[in-house]
């Protein structure tokens, strides 16, 4: 009897395969070519990022090494704190007071701490109420405020020092209760006296003064971008390699090409003055600040350390950021007095 299952001759040809399983087959296969070129591509990719990222890292290296600080970090602090002065200047001038409470407070705090680790006794907590005390005195009363609220702060730190030699831990010879003193003196006219002047021309709104303020930090800013631009492009000659061995001749004169740019802009576009009245003011901010920047660099020096304090990355201190700044004040209100 014959057997009715399918069944295929011996020697028979291979049953060709239907049309369904050929475009299975070329899926398949697609599908297989899709997913090695993109696993070929996601390869090539994350190579050409692990590149990118070592070069980056390279060239910040090198950025790092010039200049002696991490390049982004400092823009990113510069840019939030630039953000935080514009908006107390132009939207509600008292938010100054607290902008620079907060500035003069840090900085006063940092540099205590600073001297009182090479043995001086400033007392920080103390100073740094009695720097913040000067603020408002300085923005509402101007000028005669400042002087006077100064005073105050002096005779408080003096008399607490004094003070403190009911304690016999506190006690010490009286060369070295007179150079705590002069430490404790030297915070107070340093960081907050000559911030001082940047809040009196806050407080000078009726007059302008904030403008005054704000053309002033803008062209110490330029002026810093200026020398780090120049000094890493074309810097070879040391300024003054004992004291600040990053700084250059080259570095120096693109700072004073930026100083007097930004101020005679600033002059004609914002203040309303002639521009000669920039470049002077431009020309002169950047003698100030570099000195400014120089002395700083000598204090970090005779106290054996490299930043005042590492609150803030790519600058290290509040100090290290306003070195430039704080001389800057008194001659920016200057300036306000006599061409405005």
């Amino acid at each position: 009897m014959d057997d009715d299952r399918d069944s295929e001759p011996a020697g028979a040809a291979p049953r060709r395969r239907s049309s369904r399983e050929e475009f299975e087959a070329r899926a398949h296969q697609t599908r297989l070519d899709i997913e090695a070129q993109a696993l070929h591509a996601k390869d090539e990719f994350e190579a050409q990022v692990k590149l990118a990222r070592e070069q980056f890292d390279a060239t910040q290296e090198k950025i790092n090494a010039r200049t002696g600080r991490n390049l982004l970090a400092a823009i990113g602090i510069g840019v939030v704190l630039g953000g935080a002065l514009l908006v107390s200047l132009l939207f509600y001038t008292e938010l100054f007071m607290l902008f620079a409470g907060v500035l003069i407070g840090f900085t006063v705090f940092e540099l205590s701490t600073a001297l009182r680790g090479q043995g001086r006794d400033v007392p920080r907590v103390a100073s740094v109420v009695v720097a913040l005390a000067v603020v408002p005195v300085a923005f509402y009363w101007h000028v005669p405020g400042l002087w006077f609220a100064i005073i105050g702060a002096v005779l408080v730190i003096t008399l607490w020092r004094i003070g403190e030699l009911v304690r016999p831990s506190h006690r010490g010879p009286a060369r070295v209760v007179f150079f705590d003193i002069g430490a404790g003196l030297f915070v107070q006219l340093y960081i907050t006296f000559l911030a001082g002047f940047y809040v009196v021309l806050a407080g000078e709104k009726e007059n302008g003064g904030q403008w005054w303020l704000l053309a002033a930090l803008i062209i110490v800013v330029t002026t810093d971008v200026g020398a780090y631009a120049a000094g890493l492009t074309f810097g070879k000659h040391k300024m003054a390699p004992k004291i600040s061995p990053g700084k250059t001749w080259e570095g120096f004169a693109g700072a004073a090409i930026a100083a007097m740019t930004a101020g005679s802009l600033l002059a004609w576009l914002m203040l309303g003055q002639p521009w000669w009245e920039g470049t002077i003011m431009g020309l002169t901010l950047m003698l100030v600040g570099t000195m400014g920047d120089l002395i700083e660099s000598l204090i970090k020096r005779e106290l054996g350390i490299k930043d005042i304090s590492g609150w803030l990355p790519g600058h290290g201190g509040f100090l290290d950021r306003l070195d430039s700044i704080l001389p800057s004040a008194a001659v920016a209100y200057a300036f306000f007095l006599i061409f405005h």
